[in-house]
């Protein structure tokens, strides 16, 4: 039986975290586990949706499989590195923060029956590019004689702080 796998590694969300969003499309049809991830508010929602779209696609090109066929047959959360910061508090002392990432691994299955998708999602339509026209010019008229500004006067006496706090008393 065909299995495809798809990767994720070091991302910048807590495994623990992670976790909570891979828990809900182990074991659904590829079509459900999007249109699943598609509705997801945790941040972890959209990486996941990109790999899980990478592995569709790799089903896809590689092995010739229908999107229709293919389930969630795993998905395994793994700590990944952690980089370690430190925070100045009181009396001297630091505390230690850990920012946490994940590794991610996806496995996809290939079952025999085609389960239609209890959901449809429409991929986005492109926007096609506008071609830049160049404005008509208008029409160029000559300006009447440019006035001239009136002369700013740059000479200002003490302002009120210089006014009222003198720095040596008189």
């Amino acid at each position: 039986m065909t299995e495809i796998t798809a990767k994720l590694k070091h991302l910048n969300i807590a495994p623990r975290k992670t976790r909570l969003v891979a828990d809900t499309m182990r074991g659904l049809s590829a079509n459900d586990a999007e249109a699943e991830l598609l509705l997801q508010s945790r941040r972890p929602g959209v990486p996941l949706l990109k790999l899980l779209r990478s592995a569709v696609a790799n089903a896809k090109a590689n092995h010739k499989i229908e999107q229709a066929k293919l389930y969630v047959k795993e998905i395994k959360v793994d700590e990944g590195p952690v980089m370690k910061r430190y925070m100045s508090r009181a009396f001297g002392r630091v505390n230690l923060i850990e920012k946490k990432t994940s590794h991610v691994t996806l496995v996809l299955g290939v079952s025999e029956k085609t389960k239609e998708s209890r959901f449809t999602v429409l991929p986005k339509p492109k926007k096609e590019k506008e071609h830049k026209h160049k404005k008509p010019e208008a029409e160029k008229t000559e300006p009447d004689k440019a006035k001239p500004l009136p002369e700013k006067k740059t000479e200002k006496g003490p302002g009120f702080f210089r006014r009222t706090f003198r720095r040596k008393s008189v």
